[in-house]
């Protein structure tokens, strides 16, 4: 069971990835948490977790409003994503023949059929997001590295606003399933010369177009 203060992060987390907060508003902790109906401690507990990861920012002597990403940001958030996944796939490309690799791989493929459909149907860029994003969760999660696991669901929401920014680009949700097919062709091939060089070339390219939208 969830302590009041995981619910009362859970309960704010979930307003604003659902967008239910205005990135225009300035919220006063007190008021919202009256509305809420979410007792002050907890509140202000989640306010600063929220801060910390990045959702929102303080503003001193009025409340807080939703953080509005900056090119440092995208910088930073880049450098870690590079830094995580390219080690990941590193170690899942010299496990290839194991019998978990391939289950990761058959996982892989099936995401990649999705995206293929929505391709060939829909187009919806958030639900290519959706199974963008968890292409590389299931890289990540492959380790069974906790500490990874945590540094990647910290820098979650970011890494989801700044894909759906790149993803609005013409052309780039076509690209982004190439480039996850070459990953993970690479991966299943045991390329460890190439799979570096191919996951961080995939990260660049997004950087690049959120760079210069900010």
């Amino acid at each position: 069971m969830m302590t009041l203060n995981e619910q009362a992060y859970e309960h704010l987390k979930k307003m604003i990835t659902e967008d239910q907060l205005s990135y225009q508003e300035i919220y006063s902790e007190t008021k919202l948490s009256r509305e809420l109906g979410i007792s002050r401690t907890p509140f202000r507990d989640a306010i600063h977790r929220l801060v910390q990861e990045g959702y929102i920012d303080i503003i001193p002597s009025k409340g807080f409003r939703l953080h509005q990403l900056t090119k440092k940001d995208v910088v930073e958030t880049f450098q870690v994503r590079s830094a995580l996944e390219t080690y990941c796939a590193m170690e899942i490309t010299r496990a290839y023949t194991s019998r978990r690799a391939k289950r990761l791989f058959r996982e892989l493929h099936f995401n990649m059929e999705e995206m293929k459909e929505i391709l060939e149907t829909t187009q919806s860029i958030q639900d290519f997001c959706t199974y963008d994003f968890q292409f590389h969760v299931e890289i990540v999660r492959y380790l069974e590295n906790r500490q990874f696991s945590d540094i990647f669901d910290t820098f979650m929401y970011r890494m989801q606003r700044l894909a759906l920014m790149s993803l609005s680009h013409p052309g780039r949700m076509e690209d982004t399933y190439r480039e996850h097919l070459a990953i993970l062709e690479t991966m299943e091939a045991g390329d460890t010369a190439h799979i570096y060089d191919i996951t961080l070339r995939h990260m660049d390219v997004p950087r690049g177009i959120n760079l210069e939208d900010l």
